[in-house]
């Protein structure tokens, strides 16, 4: 038997974490450096706590990037059931949610994480924390890797899977895409996703926290271009919720090519129009001395009445409903099923849950996640141009792609 072949990981996320027990259990000596000082500190933030690891929904229609079909590969090789009994294996039961989420019967992220770093202990996977990785370079077999304390490691295969630029509270600086670039990659335009957005308008103080079931779209040339629904929260910035996370990729593409993106929102989607304006006329004609703004009470959020019809154009919100216009009454109509306002920006990388853009996947073998350009050298997870959906995506896309670039570099 020669020596082992040994595998430095650099970033010590999901998919770090993952690439590390593949690459050990197919024989490899395994090293990760991590700048955190501990691994998986962002696994603990997932499902507010509760880590949704994988959704049974998954395929290749929940994932973004200027190819998503580079995903199906990974995905198909460690799918889902592979994730989930992969997990079970380790420790965690498993229960399936709303939307087809998959949480730990424990609901705790902690324990997927705990469950990890046993695995990694039982196996002897050396995991060097504070370890701030300057510089990759190759020279004829072999990478040097450099950190910025001076420390160096040699390795036969390395595998970059140090996240984006999300969540930078979690470590994320973007360091990997310098660290790829000086091997000769090319990144495309990189920019948050599943973020909350911030809107026009100046009445959002008075409607911060007003939560409603609704349906939202992101509008481009008065086109819909992303929708979903669910429940939408008003905030004193514009606007949150799971339907806002999943359609703000759209926007924050438009943004970044200096593009206008607006949002179109339903706050009363379960009627029709029709039906809304019926109901509208006989509250109206039940009491035609009813103040307007009071006329509404019971019908929408109490703090909502005054902005929305302001909105609609009404400057008197006292006037008795006997005197308003059927014109006036399709105006706020309007504002409760069509209500637009104008994108001026995201909450940006502090508030983004995962990284749009990344290592341009022509330049990576869709089947092993080893570089094109450099023998030896692979890469997994957010880093990648492949983004998900919210819901667990984004985690079986760090499992599955961890899992490939770790049995490949292990035995390339």
């Amino acid at each position: 038997m020669g020596r082992k072949k040994q595998v430095v990981i650099v970033g010590g996320g999901a998919a770090g974490i993952v690439a590390a027990i593949s690459a050990r259990r197919a024989g490899a000596d395994v090293t990760i450096l991590e700048r955190n000082p501990r691994i998986g500190k962002k696994i603990l933030a997932t499902g507010n706590g509760r880590c949704n690891y994988t959704n049974i929904n998954t395929d290749i229609n929940f994932y973004n990037g200027k190819n998503p079909k580079f995903a199906y590969s990974a995905l198909s090789k460690f799918t889902v059931e592979d994730t989930i009994s992969f997990f079970e294996e380790l420790g965690i039961e498993h229960k399936v949610e709303d939307f087809g989420k998959v949480f730990p019967m424990s609901d705790q992220a902690s324990s997927v994480l705990d469950v990890l770093l046993y695995e990694l202990n039982e196996l002897g996977v050396n995991i060097n924390c504070d370890a701030y990785v300057n510089e990759i370079s190759k020279n004829k077999e072999r990478f040097r890797i450099k950190l910025d304390n001076g420390k160096e490691y040699q390795a036969d295969s390395v595998i970059i899977s140090t996240g984006g630029k999300a969540m930078p509270s979690s470590g994320s600086d973007g360091n990997g895409y310098k660290l790829a670039e000086k091997l000769g990659h090319t990144i495309t335009d990189i920019f948050p996703g599943l973020v909350q957005l911030m809107l026009d308008g100046d009445f959002f103080k008075r409607i911060d926290g007003v939560k409603f079931i609704g349906t939202a779209e992101i509008l481009h040339n008065n086109k819909s271009i992303a929708k979903d629904r669910g429940d939408i929260l008003f905030t004193n910035y514009g606007i949150s919720g799971p339907p806002i996370l999943q359609i703000s990729r759209k926007a924050g593409e438009l943004l970044k090519d200096n593009k206008d993106a607006y949002l179109k929102v339903n706050i009363m989607d379960r009627i029709s129009r029709e039906e809304l304006k019926k109901i509208i006329k006989r509250r109206f004609q039940a009491n035609t001395k009813k103040p307007l703004d009071f006329s509404f009470v019971g019908l929408i959020n109490k703090r909502l009445i005054p902005v929305v019809l302001t909105e609609a154009g009404i400057s008197d919100i006292k006037r008795t409903v006997g005197n308003i216009s059927s014109r006036e009454l399709e105006d706020i109509v309007n504002i409760l099923t069509d209500w637009r306002f104008k994108v001026r920006g995201t909450k940006g990388w502090t508030s983004a849950q995962v990284t749009a853009g990344g290592i341009n996947t022509n330049e990576i073998d869709q089947n092993t996640m080893q570089s094109r350009l450099v023998k030896g050298l692979f890469f997994a997870g957010e880093i990648i141009d492949i983004d998900g959906q919210c819901g667990g995506f984004n985690l079986q896309w760090a499992w599955s792609s961890g899992y490939i670039a770790g049995i490949n570099a292990a035995g390339q």
